[in-house]
C-alpha cells in the first residue's frame, strides 16, 4: 500500500494540474493538523440536509476520507457524528460546506478540512446517491480518487494516477531534501537568472 501522506501536497504539485488541489477556503478547522491520506468516501448533501453525512459514516471503511459537497447554510456535522466517524477508522472530513461543536472535534483531535464552522445543523430528509461524482473546493472528486490534506491545502488524485503522481511527488521531495539552502540557492539563481536572460530582461 502506497503510504500517500509522506509526501506533501506541495509535492504533489509537480504530479498534478491546478484543477486537482482544492480551493483554499477549504482549510484545516483545528491547528496544528496531521497530513492525512486516504480512499475518497464522496457525499452529497442537499441543500440545508445533512443526512447523507450521517449515512456515510456507517458505511465508509477504515482508511477512508469522506468527502462533502455540501452548501454552507447549515452544519452538516457535529462532535458526536466526528467521534463516530472517528472510532471507525475514517481519516478525516474533507467538506465544502460548515460543521459545528468544533471544540470537541479539536479536543478528539480528528481531522477536518471545511469552510467553517455555523452553530445551526442541517435536517434529515433528502437522500442522494453515495460514492457518485460530486464537486467538493472547485474540484471533481470520485469515489476511490486519493485525497491528501494538511495545512498546505488539499489535493485530489485522480485513482488511475494515483502510482505516477506518488512517483513523482516523492521524487521531487527527495531531490529537495537533498540538497542545503545553499544548493538549493545557486540552482535557483542560475535558473531564475537564465529565464531572465531568455525574456530580455536587463538590469537597469
Amino acid at each position: 500500500m502506497i503510504q500517500f501522506d509522506t509526501v506533501s501536497p506541495c509535492e504533489y504539485a509537480d504530479a498534478l494540474p491546478r484543477e486537482q488541489f482544492m480551493d483554499y477556503t477549504i482549510k484545516p478547522l483545528w491547528q496544528p493538523v496531521p497530513r492525512i491520506a486516504g480512499t475518497a468516501f464522496t457525499v452529497k448533501c442537499e441543500a440545508g440536509d445533512h443526512l447523507m453525512l450521517h449515512a456515510a459514516i456507517y458505511r465508509a471503511k477504515a482508511g477512508d476520507i469522506i468527502v462533502v459537497e455540501a452548501d454552507d447554510k447549515f452544519a452538516v456535522a457535529g462532535g458526536n457524528v466526528c467521534a463516530i466517524a472517528q472510532s471507525r477508522g475514517i481519516k478525516g472530513f474533507v467538506i465544502d460546506g460548515v460543521i459545528r461543536d468544533l471544540a470537541e472535534t479539536r479536543e478528539n483531535q480528528f481531522p477536518v478540512f471545511a469552510r467553517g464552522v455555523v452553530p445551526k445543523p442541517g435536517a434529515k430528509k433528502c437522500i442522494s446517491p453515495l460514492n457518485q461524482p460530486i464537486q467538493c473546493g472547485g474540484v471533481t472528486v470520485n469515489a476511490g480518487d486519493i485525497i491528501v490534506a494538511d495545512e498546505e491545502g488539499i489535493a485530489v488524485i485522480p485513482q488511475a494516477q494515483a502510482q505516477e503522481a506518488f512517483d513523482i511527488a516523492l521524487a521531487r521531495g527527495e531531490k529537495d531534501a537533498a540538497m542545503n539552502l545553499q544548493q538549493w540557492q545557486a540552482q535557483h539563481s542560475e535558473k531564475v537568472e537564465r529565464i531572465l536572460t531568455n525574456l530580455g530582461y536587463r538590469d537597469e
